[in-house]
């Protein structure tokens, strides 16, 4: 007699099929939802997989939805973060090989698939049989290195993030505006918390994406100094950081663990940490990094009253702006400072300037930090982002445009 554990609770056929059915009939009665800008630039492709993927609760799953509605109402649909599936592993994917059969659907819409070990080795089966495959999930597994060699040349990631500000505007049915401006950064983009303002959606965020995504997959153990490290990041948006004084402050006796921590904050996209430009990398790894969250209004509901700094939250929403078109965003530190910098195709294309009030105390030195990395990146044009002023300068052939930041998302 060999020794083997029996599983105990092997998931059936027609109890499969019931899941999948009372699903797509719980999709079909929810409100789609506001339609997503992300929506007109998701490929239409059947050699690879397209994997969404996005901080917890940005909309991943409604997008699916959206899909399902139109042009994909045929797809079969299955949300793996169900009760009712708990026992499901890799051996019933034959099962559910039957019923994706029986539709006779060619397009495949996986919810929370990653949740199934051995996950990437069905969706790369499916592919080779000609199937369309949607896939999305919490990121932290979806961006994971496993998912590089399991689907190499076979998947295509695209990112959603929370609201945008003209997704904001238009879901409130505000005007661009100064003042939709400052409700923006007030509430953020997180879609519930748009429909119930209730404060505890993004304190539980926040919890989630720190024990489940972080401590429970990574195996930390000190919950409590992973967050309050992060609840310092948040409330220092838009300033420099570095492991070494962090360990310092936070009684950690290693820089690594920090920079680790700085890693985990960064794929579960709930913080980005970008780096102070310089054409040596290991500068560039040694200098301190700027930190920036993923939403101002979580930044506004889990950080002290006292440390409310408008102008280095209008700096993170430069920033979200920014970092939806682009990854490699750097700030400039020479004898001035300026607050991004663009690359594109390995060259510095363009440089912002973030400031909530230009006045005579401040001008000069926001000017002059712009103006030298202009100069230095042979850029003709700058732009400084402001809350409400209009305004621009010239010297020796180059422009700066100072514009409000209503004005600004609609030129990013």
């Amino acid at each position: 007699m060999h020794s083997q554990s029996i599983r105990n609770n092997m998931i059936q056929l027609e109890f499969l099929r019931e899941i999948l059915e009372q699903q797509k009939a719980n999709i079909s009665a929810k409100d789609a939802g506001m339609k997503r800008d992300q929506l007109n630039s998701l490929p239409d492709i059947r050699s690879h997989a397209l994997i969404v993927s996005g901080i917890r609760r940005c909309g991943k799953s409604t997008l699916l939805y959206q899909l399902l509605r139109k042009p994909y109402t045929n797809a079969v649909y299955l949300n793996f973060d169900d009760t009712r599936l708990y026992d499901f592993e890799i051996t019933d994917f034959v099962k559910l090989d039957q019923l994706i059969k029986d539709s006779g659907s060619t397009i495949l819409m996986f919810d929370e698939i990653q949740l199934i070990k051995g996950w990437e080795r069905y969706i790369r089966q499916k592919l080779d049989e000609g199937f369309q495959v949607f896939v999305t999930g919490s990121n932290g597994s979806l961006l994971s290195p496993e998912l590089g060699s399991s689907l190499t040349g076979r998947h295509i990631t695209k990112e959603l993030f929370p609201f945008s500000y003209n997704e904001y505007c238009r879901f409130h049915k505000l005007t661009a505006s100064p003042d939709s401006t400052l409700s923006y950064l007030k509430y953020g983009g997180f879609p519930e918390y748009q429909k119930q303002k209730n404060e505890e959606i993004l304190t539980s965020l926040l919890d989630d994406i720190l024990i489940r995504d972080i401590s429970v997959r990574h195996n930390i153990r000190d919950i409590k100094t992973l967050q309050r490290l992060t609840l310092f990041l948040l409330s220092n948006v838009g300033n420099r950081v570095t492991g070494n004084k962090l360990k310092t402050a936070f009684g950690i006796s290693s820089a690594t663990t920090i920079l680790e921590y700085f890693s985990h904050l960064e794929i579960s996209y709930l913080l980005a940490f970008i780096p102070m430009f310089d054409y040596s990398q290991k500068k560039q790894n040694n200098n301190p990094k700027k930190v920036y969250a993923i939403d101002t209004g979580l930044v506004e509901i889990n950080t002290p009253s006292f440390t409310k700094d408008m102008g280095h939250k209008l700096e993170n929403l430069v920033f979200l702006a920014l970092r939806q078109r682009s990854k490699e965003i750097y700030y400039y530190s020479g004898v001035g400072e300026c607050d991004f910098l663009i690359m594109s195709k390995g060259v510095i294309s363009r440089a912002v300037q973030v400031c909530l009030e230009l006045n005579n105390d401040n001008l000069q030195s926001e000017i002059s930090g712009l103006y030298e990395a202009m100069e230095k990146f042979k850029l003709a044009d700058g732009t400084i982002v402001t809350l409400s002023q209009n305004d621009s300068f010239d010297r020796n052939g180059m422009t700066i445009k100072v514009v409000p930041f209503h004005e600004f998302v609609e030129i990013t």
